[in-house]
C-alpha cells in the first residue's frame, strides 16, 4: 500500500531524517520507533502532507503522493492523528467527530461510522455533548482518533498516541488500536511505548539519529537483546 524510498526532511540545515525507505503493507500495523529527536514525527508529517521533504519518493498504492495537499490525500482514504490531538477543543465531541466524515469519500455511511466510533470509545458515547477541551487529554485523544475514523480511512497514521497519558488511559487506547487492527485498518504508528507497540504490530522500524537502524518482524524484534536495551529497558532475560 505504501512504499517510500530514500525519504529526507530537513529544517533549514538540520537534517531530521535522512535516506529512509521502507513499506507497509495492506491490512498490516507498523510500527516506528525511537527515541525523541529521532525524526519519527517528520517520516509521519511527510506521509501526512505536513512536511515537505527535500529527496525521496513516496508511493501509496503505486501512485505519487509527495506534493498534494492534504485534502487530497484524506480523499485518497489517508487519515493523521498527529502529535498534540488537534482536536477543535470549542466544538463539542460529537461535532468534532462529525467534521471527520466532511470529506466526500465519508460522507455516505456517517452515522454508522458514528455508531462504530462510540462503541469503539464508550466514554464518547456518554460525553458527545461535552466540550472537547474540557475532556482529558485521554478522552481528547479517543476524539482524535474517532474523528480520523470517520472519514473511513484505508490507512490510518497515528503520531504518539499515548504521549502524555497516565498508564490506564494509554492501556484503554492500545485496547482500542487491538480493535482497529483486528477490523483490518492498515496503520502505521510512530510511538515510544515501544512494549505495547510491538504486541500489537506485525512489522518494525528503528529510527536513531535521523537514520532508519533496522527492522523486522514485531516478534522478532521485540525479542532481540539489542533492541531490548536500546528501546525497552532491561535485559533479554527480564523481558522474557
Amino acid at each position: 500500500m505504501l512504499e517510500i524510498r530514500g525519504l529526507t526532511v530537513a529544517y533549514g540545515k538540520h537534517v531530521a531524517l535522512e535516506d529512509a525507505s521502507l513499506d507497509v503493507a495492506r491490512g498490516r500495523m507498523v510500527a516506528i520507533l525511537g527515541a525523541n529527536g529521532a525524526g519519527k514525527s517528520s517520516l509521519l508529517g511527510a506521509i501526512g502532507g505536513r512536511v515537505a521533504p527535500v529527496a525521496g519518493s513516496i508511493l501509496y498504492r503505486g501512485r505519487p503522493l509527495l506534493g498534494l495537499p492534504q485534502h487530497r490525500l484524506v480523499e485518497a482514504g489517508i487519515a493523521l492523528v498527529p502529535e498534540g490531538r488537534g482536536i477543535f477543543p470549542a466544538l463539542r465531541v460529537e461535532e468534532n467527530l462529525r467534521l471527520g466524515a466532511f470529506p466526500e469519500r465519508a460522507r455516505s455511511g456517517a452515522a454508522e461510522r458514528m455508531a462504530e466510533v462510540f462503541a469503539l470509545f464508550p466514554k464518547l458515547a456518554e460525553r458527545r455533548r461535552q466540550f472537547a477541551g474540557t475532556m482529558s487529554g485521554g478522552e481528547q485523544q479517543m476524539v482524535a482518533i474517532g474523528r480520523a475514523l470517520m472519514s473511513r480511512p484505508d490507512l490510518l497514521l497515528l503520531d504518539e498516541p499515548s504521549l502524555g497519558l497516565a498508564p490506564i488511559v494509554t492501556r484503554e487506547v492500545f485496547a482500542a488500536l487491538a480493535r482497529i487492527r483486528a477490523s483490518g485498518l492498515t496503520i502505521l504508528i510512530v510511538e515510544q511505548n515501544a512494549r505495547a507497540t510491538l504486541e500489537l504490530a506485525d512489522h518494525a522500524y528503528l529510527v536513531t539519529a535521523s537514520r532508519i537502524a533496522g527492522s523486522g518482524p514485531a516478534d522478532q524484534i521485540k525479542s532481540d537483546p539489542a533492541v531490548i536495551r536500546a528501546f525497552l529497558g532491561g535485559s533479554s532475560a527480564a523481558a522474557e
